[in-house]
């Protein structure tokens, strides 16, 4: 069965003195597979940067998925210009992150919410073999943020099915789905996980500000400053300075002990 509620493992809470201990005792966490699905190029980049540095800088392998170029959010170039340089940003982000890129073949404001998606998705899950996925939470006032996210977590299930037949074999190994923490996803949106990236916003900065919608000449939307003052919030709530937070399913919000903590 596939723990899509379970804790990520590179959020560890504890004390300064704790952690010392435990790192100098405990051998190296062995590298996982990080795979962000964002709807538009720039949308994981943006919510999920800063942990995915985090992330490639710990050893993990980072793969984005990109559903679409979001080709259509510049009024002043066609779709088939925009999205050429929002492929060559893509690219360019990601490789500050230290992620892997991959383009689906969906157009920007038309993500089909069908079975042929799904199955496109499972077998990218098959062929990542991820053990975390991130991607948007499903309450959106995007149509597209809400399918990628439905998508995937079907997508999950079918990945892992023997009888599910595609170009890869079944991979069972996703450990959870983590929701990013995104404007247009704001409803019902509770932030449950919260990732220290006080040491990665420099880099996130270089990496985020390849996208030229990021700087504010295509959108009157102040993307870069939300998202600094984001992590900022998000910090002071969680005591790391500068944090990125993310939310999982209901039913994986519980802990199980044997006594008080």
């Amino acid at each position: 069965m596939i723990a899509r509620g379970a804790a990520l493992s590179f959020a560890v809470a504890g004390s300064l003195c704790a952690a010392q201990q435990i790192h100098a005792q405990a051998p190296a966490a062995p590298a996982r597979t990080i795979l962000a699905i964002g709807a538009h190029a720039g949308d994981m980049e943006l919510t999920a940067g800063a942990v995915l540095i985090k992330q490639h800088k710990l050893g993990d392998r980072v793969v984005i998925l990109q559903m679409t170029l979001g080709e259509g959010g510049n009024s002043r170039l066609s779709p088939t210009v925009y999205g050429a340089q929002k492929r060559r940003e893509a690219l360019a982000a990601d490789s500050v992150i230290g992620a892997e890129t991959i383009f689906a073949p969906y157009r920007d404001g038309e993500i089909p919410n069908d079975e042929a998606v799904r199955r496109y998705v499972a077998d990218v899950i098959r062929t990542v073999k991820p053990t975390y996925i991130i991607t948007h939470w499903s309450h959106s006032i995007h149509k597209d943020h809400a399918n990628t996210s439905l998508i995937v977590q079907d997508a999950v299930l079918l990945a892992s099915l023997e009888g599910v037949v595609t170009t890869h074999p079944a991979h069972r190994g996703v450990r959870g789905i983590y929701y990013a923490d995104n404007w247009e996803d704001a409803e019902s949106f509770s932030p449950y996980i919260y990732v220290g990236v006080s040491d990665e916003m420099a880099q996130w900065r270089e990496a985020v500000t390849k996208y030229e919608f990021v700087g504010g000449t295509i959108s009157s939307f102040k993307y870069l400053d939300y998202y600094e003052a984001l992590s900022t919030v998000r910090g002071a709530i969680s005591g790391k300075g500068r944090a990125v937070a993310f939310d999982i399913e209901s039913f994986g919000k519980r802990r199980v002990l044997d006594s008080l903590p």
